[in-house]
């Protein structure tokens, strides 16, 4: 009786080809899209800085479709989640006791901010004209309200926040001071450094949550 240990090897071995294939697509696109934006950025650029043919590429994804990847695996670590918290960024910090529960999730926070600031502004722009980058967009909006209703109702339940009956007002405000686009504001254009960024944070936070 013929094995079945090679075959399936060798179809293991092609799986992790394929993902480390995919993992410099991404991580090229996410260079070249944070470099020169969205419209200067094309299939065959990405194919030579990932190493690869055009045709891997668009065999890979459109073009919209590793934007919103490089932006996702940027920023969290992982693709398509369904919530933040399902990450590699917000790996464990469920896990964190109360003392070290804000703390961790902003730190968390401002270095994803840190490292995808510049996508996400990529990303709003695209948005504009491709109907895929909105639709994408529209989503992570939603996805981010709803993980930030979470973290205040987290954070009443520890007894980190004062007792609100507006959780969805609250998660509002964090929405934005969590926001990439404060960061972008405050560190890339303004010359803040990521210190007093992290310190404006955590003061601003828990300015918003004992209110």
């Amino acid at each position: 009786m013929v094995s079945e240990a090679p075959r399936a090897y060798r179809s293991e071995l092609r799986a992790q080809q394929a993902l480390e294939t995919r993992r410099r697509i991404i991580e090229a696109s996410a260079r070249l899209f944070a470099t020169n934006g969205y419209q200067a950025t094309t299939i065959a650029a990405i194919a030579r800085e990932a190493g690869v043919s055009s045709e891997t590429v668009k065999s890979a994804s459109s073009k919209a479709e590793l934007l919103i990847s490089a932006f996702e695996v940027t920023f969290s670590g992982s693709e398509g989640a369904d919530s933040l918290t399902d990450t590699e960024v917000a790996a464990g910090v469920l896990d964190v006791p109360d003392a070290g529960f804000l703390d961790a999730v902003l730190t968390q926070i401002a270095a994803a901010n840190a490292r995808g600031h510049a996508l996400w502004t990529v990303l709003l722009g695209a948005a504009l004209s491709d109907p895929v980058v909105d639709a994408a967009l529209q989503g992570m909006l939603a996805r981010r309200a709803a993980d930030n209703i979470a973290f205040v109702t987290e954070l009443v339940r520890r007894g980190l926040a004062a007792h609100t009956q507006d959780v969805a007002g609250t998660a509002a405000v964090l929405s934005f001071l969590l926001s990439p686009e404060a960061y972008q504001q405050l560190v890339a254009q303004s010359g803040w450094s990521p210190e007093r960024y992290r310190a404006w944070l955590r003061a601003a936070v828990a300015a918003e949550l004992g209110r």
